[in-house]
């Protein structure tokens, strides 16, 4: 087994390539909603597959210069428009597409890719750009592997997709791969004029996961976990552990584990430091609004609003699992709303409005996306996950158990062994109305 920083380098095949669409494609300038527009999504969401075995690669380019045919902003190149609002330029420029090779094997790299190290983005081809506007919206890095396998790594710009927008992407993208002569099974729908705020914008009611000062918070958590050096950890949970985890309770699989993670979290935070016991903590986290708004099937923008979930530490942590849950299905039923959602919308049109990351826990899934499904024709990957892991917690599905979950997040290494503790469901089930205490040597102790 590697251990992650003993990666070898990667040998690149000559400079990278732009691959265009095959055909000419509309060119204009695609608006983008306020969900789209938002300074928090400024960044590529970045995919890493590990697949047994190799596709060739001029199928690959020749299959990708297809699918940008249909799904042609991508091809394109973001710029600002007037009062700063991003839009894209469709100009068919195209995507960028590396190709490299490593001499190591798909197995070595497998097991310690569940929690990815810095050194994985030797498998993403870095593009020399002055700013996140200059980066082209999609960067591709096919890298063989000295086992016949393949390392896919994809940086898709989030501005233009979120997670369900980025799989239908990848799912056409295998499908012209596996099938050149088909039409794409969902076509992508383009305009985001669906999501237009109203004039003038009515923000009838208020979502707490968003504010538009930075108000001094008594405790400035994101402060606190940025600050020693974090390190990613990685927890799977089986069916068997989800259910004993949610016993006695109503409630569904991402319910129960973003309340106990976020607990766990808060909870592994309150040991070295105590927090104030009345401090108000949120757990944010990405709720599919598609239905609600009625956006049509192919709606590959972001089409997703932060829920939040509010609470104090003191009924976090007393509250037992039952508070949490309580807290994260109330954030899910406000959502249902459709005035909730377009009094969001109208709220982002102030361009001052930010998600509140202060005191907060983010959480993304990706576990329900299909993406572990994606399959060029030589077999679905070994493995599926971020390229990189970060403070936001990521839901990820694993591989050959569609109904297994693994958390994966960054925490301080001091809150490490702590929030490890938390998570672990026996010391959940057996010692759930007791508190954690830390001891000299860093490590929880009940009493």
């Amino acid at each position: 087994m590697l251990k992650s920083m003993e990666l070898p380098d990667c040998i690149y095949n000559g400079q990278a390539v732009t691959i265009p669409p095959s055909a000419p494609t509309p060119k204009h300038s695609l608006y983008l909603s306020n969900l789209d527009d938002q300074k928090f999504l400024r960044f590529s969401i970045k995919y890493f597959y590990i697949f047994k075995k190799s596709v060739s690669l001029d199928v690959l380019k020749s299959s990708l210069s297809r699918v940008l045919v249909d799904y042609y902003p991508l091809a394109g190149r973001l710029n600002s428009a007037g009062d700063h609002k991003l839009e894209v330029d469709c100009n068919g420029q195209g995507a960028v597409f590396a190709e490299a090779f490593m001499n190591t094997t798909a197995q070595q790299l497998l097991e310690p890719s569940k929690t990815p190290n810095k050194c994985w983005r030797k498998f993403m081809y870095k593009v020399e750009a002055q700013s996140f506007l200059d980066v082209p919206p999609l960067v591709v890095q096919v890298t063989r592997l000295g086992c016949g396998g393949m390392i896919l790594c994809t940086a898709i710009n989030h501005c233009l997709c979120d997670g369900m927008g980025t799989s239908q992407f990848l799912h056409g993208w295998a499908q012209l791969t596996t099938n050149p002569q088909s039409y794409l099974t969902i076509m992508p729908f383009h305009m985001r004029h669906v999501l237009k705020p109203r004039d003038p914008p009515q923000v009838k009611l208020r979502n707490p996961g968003y504010t538009v000062t930075n108000p001094t918070p008594e405790v400035d958590l994101l402060k606190l976990i940025q600050s020693p050096p974090l390190v990613p950890t990685s927890i799977t949970f089986t069916p068997s552990r989800v259910l004993r985890l949610k016993k006695h309770l109503k409630c569904t699989t991402f319910e129960t584990l973003a309340a106990h993670t976020w607990r766990s979290w808060i909870r592994s935070l309150n040991t070295p430091l105590p927090l104030p016991s009345t401090l108000k903590v949120k757990l944010l986290f990405s709720v599919n609004v598609r239905k609600i708004v009625n956006l049509s099937e192919g709606y590959y923008g972001n089409g997703f609003i932060l829920a939040c979930a509010e609470s104090t530490v003191e009924e976090l942590v007393e509250g037992g699992l039952e508070h949490g849950v309580k807290s994260v299905q109330e954030a899910k039923l406000r959502l249902k709303d459709e005035e909730y959602i377009r009094s969001t919308v109208d709220l982002l049109e102030d361009k001052r409005v930010k998600p509140d990351l202060s005191t907060s826990l983010v959480i993304s899934q990706w576990s329900r996306l299909g993406l572990e499904e994606l399959d060029f024709g030589e077999g679905k990957a070994l493995h599926m996950g971020p390229l990189t892991s970060d403070i936001y917690c990521l839901f990820l599905p694993v591989t050959g158990d569609s109904r297994a979950l693994r958390v994966l997040l960054s925490v301080p290494e001091p809150m490490l062994d702590c929030f490890q503790y938390h998570m672990k469901l026996e010391n959940w089930e057996t010692n759930h109305h007791h508190h954690a205490h830390q001891t000299q040597n860093g490590t929880c102790t009940l009493f």
